[in-house]
This record gives C-alpha cells, structure tokens and sequence, in this order.
C-alpha cells in the first residue's frame, strides 16, 4: 500500500513518538511535573520551555498562596460579595488570566496594585488585589505572556528585578501594619499554639525560579560572546553546504 507521507502526517508521527518515549510513574508515585504534547511545542526551543515551565509553576504557587490567604483573611473575600470563597478563587484566578485588573483598580497594573494593595488606607478586597498584582509583575517581566517562544526574547534584568518585588512583597506582607497596630493580612503563623511557615515557603520556591531564569538569560547572553570570540580564535568557517 503506497501513499504520500505529507508534512502534516510527519508531525502526527513525530507527536506520537515523543509522546510514547515519556514515561510516567508508577501508581502512587510523584514524578515531574511537566505538560502533555501539544502543537505549539514545536515552536519552542528547549529553554523556552523551561521558561513556560516557570511562569506556569508560579501562578500555580500564587493561586496556593491566594487560597491560603483567603483562609486566613476571609473578611477580604467577603468583601467582594461572592457567595463563598471558591467563587472568589476563581474570580482572581479568571482576572489574571485574561489580565484585567479588579475594577476598583483599574488603570493601574503589576507594581502599582500590588502597592495599593499593602496601602492601609486601601478598602477593596486586599488578598485579591495583592496576588493580582504578583501575578501581573511576573507575567510582566516575561513580556506579557505565559508561555515563550524561539521568536520571544526576555530580559534577565526584568526577571531579576522581578524576584526583588517577590521579596518585598513578602516582606510587606508580613510586616505592614493599619493604623489600630494590626497586621494587614494574616499570613504565616508563630506561637506557642502553632507554627505555620507555609506561606515563607510558597514564596520562597517563587523567588528561586525567577532568579533561576534571570541567572540563565545573563549566562545565555555571556556565552553568545564567549562563542563567537571562540570562533573567531579557532577560526571555524561556516558550513555552505
């Protein structure tokens, strides 16, 4: 049987067979946390897929801290008038997404509203303008998108200055107080009664991630240069055919 193997037929196969070669673990194992094949892969480098990665495990690890804060603060969501604090999860988590701020804050965006939500003279629901307002500084610092391709091209010094804001804000977070003397929001716990660090954690694994990236966007550009002055001194010529 003889038919014409197309481009199109040659990506369907290639799809399987990389999909085919990732193993999965065994049952009640944890193995990387990584994403299914999709088409759009195809137009990503390797480090642009790192780079997704990153950016997908830290809105995840905003979303953790958001549902945290909302327990911890529940008169903020309440605030919003939703029925429950599910709905107000998923109110942020939609906001961030399609990237329209709260509307008692629109206008502003990433480290304005992460500013206004650490301000004690701020009324609106301040656990949903605060991880907003992370959200929008990393996604930010990434040019604006979620996911990276080979035609994308970051600047490390953004991304650092990123994880800087990270710190402050948790900082902030933990130490900013209204006028009364009272901590702004609730957030990790230390007393005789209980211990609960979860929060220093969450942001902790957001600032090793961006510093990761920065750190391999500033060594991405040195070896550029330390490549071509290599070629240069070997004096490789360029294949022409």
């Amino acid at each position: 049987m003889t038919g014409w193997f197309g481009p199109a037929s040659a990506a369907a196969l290639l799809t399987a067979l990389l999909a085919g070669c990732m193993s999965s673990p065994g049952p009640g194992q944890r193995g990387p946390n990584s994403e299914s094949m999709s088409a759009d892969q195809f137009g990503q480098t390797d480090f642009n897929r790192t780079v997704t990665l990153e950016v997908r495990d830290n809105l995840a690890s905003l979303y953790v801290l958001l549902d945290k804060l909302y327990r911890r603060n529940p008169r903020e969501w309440r605030k919003t008038g939703v029925p429950d604090q599910a709905t107000a999860v998923n109110r942020v988590k939609h906001a961030i997404e399609v990237r329209i701020p709260p509307s008692d804050l629109a206008g502003l965006r990433d480290i304005q509203i992460l500013a206004v939500s650490l301000d004690p003279n701020y009324s609106g629901d301040r656990v949903g303008a605060f991880i907003y307002g992370m959200a929008d500084t990393i996604i930010a610092a990434h040019n604006g998108k979620t996911r990276l391709y080979a035609t994308d091209a970051l600047d490390g010094q953004r991304v650092y200055n990123a994880a800087r804001n990270v710190e402050a804000a948790a900082w902030l977070l933990a130490s900013r107080r209204n006028n009364q003397g009272e901590l702004l929001l609730l957030a990790n716990e230390m007393s005789q009664n209980a211990t609960n660090l979860s929060f220093e954690r969450e942001f902790g694994a957001i600032i090793g991630r961006l510093d990761l990236i920065a750190n391999l966007l500033g060594e991405n550009s040195r070896r550029i240069g330390i490549n071509y002055a290599q070629g240069l001194l070997l004096f490789n010529f360029l294949p022409v055919r």
